[in-house]
């Protein structure tokens, strides 16, 4: 029997079978996880929605994969999950242990975190290498593109929300944690991008996903070149402030880069133009984010009332023919990359992991990206000592003119709708670092702080040179988004 036909034969019984000894140990293990979603609230439920064996029975290493449902106060989320089962763990993956099972097939075996080990990373590109199904996940990949057999992997350190393999210096694979059904726009929009030609975004190599009955497809994993030499904006914005050097020639072509992605995109698929009702509702749910923040966040609440003036200043405003379309949905210095001629590329268009899907996949107002991208510049500025703010306004006002030199329009002409766009991106920061990292609450309250006050009127900015007079793109009827 061939390995995949164990593998299969293998998944109809291990999906029907209860975590059982797995339960104690992830129970312990996944709210310490830095992608898990579910933090400070305790875990009520586990459950097993697929189980795949990717190597055959008794091999060792043992390669399982998982989708786990997790039941916890007030949420309900599936989980992707790779591991590692081998009879004794070497030292060098002491690190990624989950536990040993007392009992079951596996009674014995240290059980870990797969993707830390390079003999089961590596397999996992080869199954990408190869399309086809396994149980119910499927194998895709660009029939064009070339994929090296056997680059030696090596896991992505830092901040993420996911898990991210770097295949010798050619290709990155990030693997989703929390999934849902529906195609993820970490797959949908560089797919769309790459078919009208736009070169800023790596395009998609090769995915995977799952099947499951009664459900859209879930996308679990995407493949895509790797930008070696490149250094992330973050990462070069601090270096920049740390050698007292200027930033704007960076930030200007950078806001060129996400022109050029923002116009691509809305020609690969729907824009819509807001209705004054809609315009309205897109205000209350700003307001209603603000509430909720307030509540978990305390120190928010002397600001709540100067915050919500602006979400009434965006219902107020009537808005008809605000421009929506497909965008980043999470966009900030650490999702972009700097080549070593100078060129931009946006990377991770997955949106806020925290945001249900369906909601990423919305059509919004491409400011949203812009007011990303101009706290990212703030945060960037907090972040020296001392804080330098005329460094970020400058980096601002420099992002602003590039994104006009090829729109035609500069995003502060609509001071209403950035202003409304920072604030929410302000209380978004506001609970996460409350969250996650409380030392680094000071940033994104410094910004609550300032937009909380009572805004002077703006001032008209003078028109870009060759800029169009109507460049918001034209609301186009619907079409079915590349899967």
């Amino acid at each position: 029997m061939s390995e995949a036909a164990s593998a299969r034969s293998r998944q109809g019984s291990l999906a029907g079978v209860p975590l059982g000894p797995l339960e104690p140990m992830l129970r312990a293990w996944l709210p310490r996880q830095r992608w898990f979603a579910g933090k400070g609230r305790p875990i009520t439920r586990l459950r097993l929605v697929s189980a795949v064996e990717l190597l055959p029975p008794g091999a060792s290493p043992g390669l399982l994969h998982l989708l786990v449902g997790v039941d916890a106060e007030g949420s309900s989320d599936c989980y992707q999950l790779l591991l590692g089962v081998r009879p004794n763990l070497p030292p060098a993956l002491a690190p990624a242990l989950i536990g040993y099972a007392e009992q079951g097939p596996y009674a014995g075996h240290a059980v870990y975190e797969g993707l830390g080990d390079p003999r089961l990373a590596a397999l996992l590109l080869e199954r990408l290498r190869s399309p086809g199904a396994l149980g119910p996940l499927r194998f895709e990949r660009d029939p064009h593109a070339m994929i090296p057999p056997a680059p030696a992997p090596r896991p992505l350190s830092g901040e993420q929300t996911n898990s991210s393999l770097v295949y010798g210096d050619s290709h990155i694979l990030k693997v989703f944690r929390r999934v849902g059904p529906g195609v993820n726009p970490d797959l949908e929009l560089p797919r769309a991008l790459a078919a009208v030609g736009c070169v800023r975004v790596p395009a998609p190599v090769a995915w995977y996903e799952a099947e499951l009955p009664g459900s859209e497809p879930l996308t679990l994993g995407v493949l895509q070149p790797y930008l070696r030499g490149s250094v992330d904006g973050w990462q070069l914005a601090l270096r920049r402030l740390a050698a007292g050097a200027d930033f704007t020639s960076e930030a200007h072509a950078l806001g060129r880069a996400t022109a050029e992605v923002h116009s691509a995109l809305a020609d690969a698929l729907p824009t819509l133009a807001l209705d004054p009702e809609q315009t309205a509702r897109l205000a209350a749910g700003m307001t209603a984010r603000l509430a909720a923040t307030a509540r978990e966040v305390p120190a928010l609440l002397p600001y709540e009332a100067g915050l919500r003036g602006a979400f009434d200043a965006l219902a107020a405003s009537r808005g008809t023919g605000v421009a929506a379309q497909r965008i980043h949905g999470d966009l900030h210095l650490g999702q972009t990359l700097r080549a070593s001629d100078g060129s931009w590329a946006l990377i991770d268009f997955e949106g806020e992991p925290a945001r249900p899907l369906a909601d990423r996949r919305r059509p919004e107002p491409a400011v949203r990206d812009i007011a990303g991208i101009l706290r990212s510049f703030d945060y960037a500025a907090r972040s020296h000592r001392p804080f330098a703010p005329a460094w970020a306004d400058d980096c601002r006002a420099a992002f602003c003119e590039g994104y006009a030199r090829t729109t035609g329009r500069d995003p502060r002409e609509d001071p209403v709708l950035l202003r409304a766009y920072e604030t929410d991106k302000a209380v978004y920061e506001a609970r996460y670092e409350s969250r996650h990292r409380p030392d680094w609450l000071h940033v994104p309250m410094a910004a609550i702080r300032r937009l909380s006050e009572p805004q002077r009127p703006a001032h008209r900015l003078p028109p870009v040179p060759g800029g169009a007079a109507h460049p918001q793109p034209r609301p186009k009827p619907p079409r079915r988004p590349l899967a």
